[in-house]
């Protein structure tokens, strides 16, 4: 059996590492930015849309995150937030994202004086009036960044410790990994797993193992974003795979960054057929112009995966949530019932087969 597209959309999914300011329709960067009265390298749509987007140029992390410079220009207004929010979980609601964990760093998006609590309000009740109108679970991850003086790492998992239970589900940190190590922002770390708050890091991306050990042992991650050199380390490979520490892997994505030099050399399929918990997700939407199902057609196509072996990346992005235990085993349940519902309807014969050779 193969899986195609049309079915891998109608498939519920998650997306687990998903960047607020990596995530705006082309056409809301225009109209916004013509509001704002933002300058713009074109103001033709098609144009901007091709340089919003990375395809085949970029041939690092560093060069790849200069297109942000693009987008948060536009979100520095209380409007703008709400939108770019509200539009994002919509864009996942159409192709059956049924929980959506979105990232971004509030101090990014001061420059026209907002509060801390005006920027993360705003994008906490974008996010929330979506999901309640396309019936999906959405929550904030607060990002420090690994390039800033660690005392702005520290102030931003305060705010996420007094937002805990209103909207904000974890703490992570991300930007530029080499020559910023995830140890220097400990403290932040500390006070997040001190108020028992979920954590992730951006390492194995741009940076070796050893950053994913930083992570790991200095910082407490409950999840690594990327991971995608773990490998390189197969003692701490092991160490993930035994205590079951989600990797948060984006394909296309780490194709751009130049984290691998083509589809064929991601570890994902590895990982996976290893045992190891790897979730699928996308990043970027804009910059990667991708989706969830096209990041699990990637991998579907790439790895040679059954239906059933991406139902089980798709089950692993549910258990991998930060959603409390509760609702997650709720989602789990009804996940489960509606994929085999639809693999039903798609593979008969095999559902048929299946069930004659008992």
């Amino acid at each position: 059996m193969r899986i195609t597209e049309r079915v891998i959309r109608r498939l519920p999914k998650t997306d687990l590492h998903c960047h607020l300011d990596g995530c705006l329709r082309p056409s809301t960067v225009l109209e916004l930015a013509q509001a704002q009265d933002v300058k713009l390298p074109t103001y033709s749509l098609t144009q901007l849309t091709k340089v919003l987007k990375a395809g085949k140029r970029t041939r690092n992390l560093g060069e790849y995150l200069k297109i942000f410079d693009l987008t948060l220009a536009v979100m520095q207004e209380k409007e703008a937030l709400y939108r770019i929010a509200y539009e994002l979980a919509e864009d996942a609601a159409a192709e059956n994202v049924c929980h959506l964990e979105v990232r971004y760093s509030p101090i990014l998006h001061r420059k026209r004086k907002l509060s801390f609590e005006d920027i993360v309000d705003t994008v906490i009740a974008g996010l929330h009036d979506a999901g309640s109108k396309f019936g999906m679970t959405t929550g904030v991850i607060i990002c420090g960044i690994r390039s800033m003086d660690p005392k702005f790492s520290l102030a931003l998992a305060e705010l996420a410790v007094a937002y805990k239970g209103k909207g904000v589900l974890a703490f992570d940190l991300a930007g530029q990994e080499k020559d910023y190590p995830a140890k220097a922002h400990r403290a932040a770390f500390e006070l997040i797993l001190k108020n028992n708050i979920n954590s992730t890091v951006h390492a194995g991306e741009a940076f070796g193992p050893a950053s994913i050990s930083q992570a790991l042992h200095y910082c407490g991650a409950h999840r690594i974003g990327h991971g995608t050199l773990l490998l390189q380390d197969r003692d701490l490979m092991q160490y993930v795979n035994d205590h079951r520490i989600p990797l948060e892997m984006c394909l296309t994505s780490n194709l751009q960054t130049g984290a691998v030099q083509n589809i064929k050399e991601h570890p994902l399929g590895m990982y996976f057929r290893q045992g190891l918990r790897v979730t699928v997700n996308t990043d970027n939407r804009l910059m990667s112009d991708t989706t969830v199902t096209d990041e699990i057609k990637l991998a579907a196509s790439a790895f040679r995966l059954s239906p059933y072996e991406v139902k089980r990346l798709i089950i692993n992005g549910f258990k991998s949530s930060f959603l409390p235990y509760a609702a997650k085993a709720r989602r789990l349940r009804e996940v489960n019932l509606e994929t085999d519902r639809i693999f039903m309807e798609e593979f008969p014969d095999e559902y048929d087969r299946r069930l004659t050779s008992f």
